[in-house]
């Protein structure tokens, strides 16, 4: 049997361990940590632990918003795609960081990239 995405990044340890890294990376990043403000950011990695769990393949308990409805209000605020694609890049030096291997990393690449249209509000 094939393992899941999340069981081969390390289930829920590595999951958390990601989440927390990434959004210190996130808000040290000037492209982005403007989206954060007046966030609630124990809540925020909460729901991405979940999230993500989900989307990789883990125990889903994720029951939030959608990728649209999540980041609308990010798009009044300007979100585009190269904001999308400095997530995309914390996300993998985040999981490289971890020691995660490359073809992992480039799975991980493509869920992301996979929902920039959604996220993004195209075809909305």
């Amino acid at each position: 049997m094939t393992q899941s995405l999340y069981e081969q990044l390390g289930g829920e340890p590595a999951v958390n361990a990601a989440v927390d890294i990434f959004y210190r990376k996130m808000l040290s990043d000037n492209r982005v940590s403007r989206f954060f403000e007046g966030v609630d950011m124990e809540r925020q990695a909460s729901k991405q632990k979940a999230f993500l769990t989900m989307v990789f393949g883990g125990p889903a308990k994720y029951t939030g918003k959608d990728m649209y409805e999540g980041h609308k209000h990010l798009i009044k605020m300007g979100l585009n795609d190269s904001h999308v694609d400095a997530v995309i890049e914390n996300l993998g030096a985040t999981l490289k960081e971890l020691g995660v291997k490359n073809e992992l990393i480039a799975q991980v690449a493509g869920i992301a990239n996979s929902v920039r249209d959604d996220v993004l509000g195209r075809g909305h």
